[in-house]
């Protein structure tokens, strides 16, 4: 009866630092060590194809008005980094928002990227989430986590950073649930 006791404890003990050991291999497989410095050219179109269980979303990045978030999404897609990953929010009448590889809203890339606030929030903005002012005054975005707006939101305007727009697909934004999965996420330049 005693070894059983110690069994169990044992178990306790060992599956928490199990289950933490599968998080954390899951985060640093998803890691990366800093956003790059823009390198995107404002002179090129730069198109976003998220391509979910519900269908394919389509969006034209802004090189000219976000260029560090314009190179960070296409880096991080570029790198796999969202393949597979699911929306882990969704707000209707509101927000989708995904990338982040825990699912649980606190993942991201291991940095964060400065603001580079001024572009509205209409209908289809994809623009980064942040943690809020208390702990994040310089409003510097998260280095993953993005959403897309399922309506004109003005009062995130001058809040929070938009680099692009669905330009295609807002059916299948809408269609999002918690848990859909972006199967692959390519950016393409022309």
């Amino acid at each position: 009866m005693k070894k059983r006791h110690s069994l169990l404890a044992l178990s306790l003990f060992t599956m928490p630092i199990w289950a933490l050991s599968i998080s954390e291999a899951k985060m640093n497989a998803k890691k990366f060590h800093e956003p790059k410095a823009a390198t995107v050219d404002a002179a090129k179109k730069y198109t976003a194809t998220i391509t979910t269980s519900k269908g394919v979303i389509t969006c034209e990045l802004d090189p000219t008005r976000a260029p560090l978030s314009a190179t960070n999404f296409q880096q991080l897609a570029d790198g796999g980094f969202y393949d597979g990953l699911t929306f882990h929010r969704v707000e209707p009448g509101f927000v989708v928002q995904g990338g982040d590889p825990l699912g649980t809203g606190t993942g991201g890339p291991g940095y964060t990227i400065p603001a580079e606030i001024g572009l509205k929030h209409t209908k289809g903005a994809l623009a980064w989430a942040r943690t809020g002012d208390q702990v994040n005054p310089q409003r510097r975005s998260s280095g993953s986590q993005f959403y897309i707006t399922l309506e004109a939101t003005p009062f995130l305007d001058g809040q929070y950073t938009v680099f692009g727009y669905c330009t295609g697909g807002m059916d299948v934004v809408e269609k999002i649930r918690r848990g859909d999965v972006m199967n692959k996420v390519t950016v393409t330049v022309k």
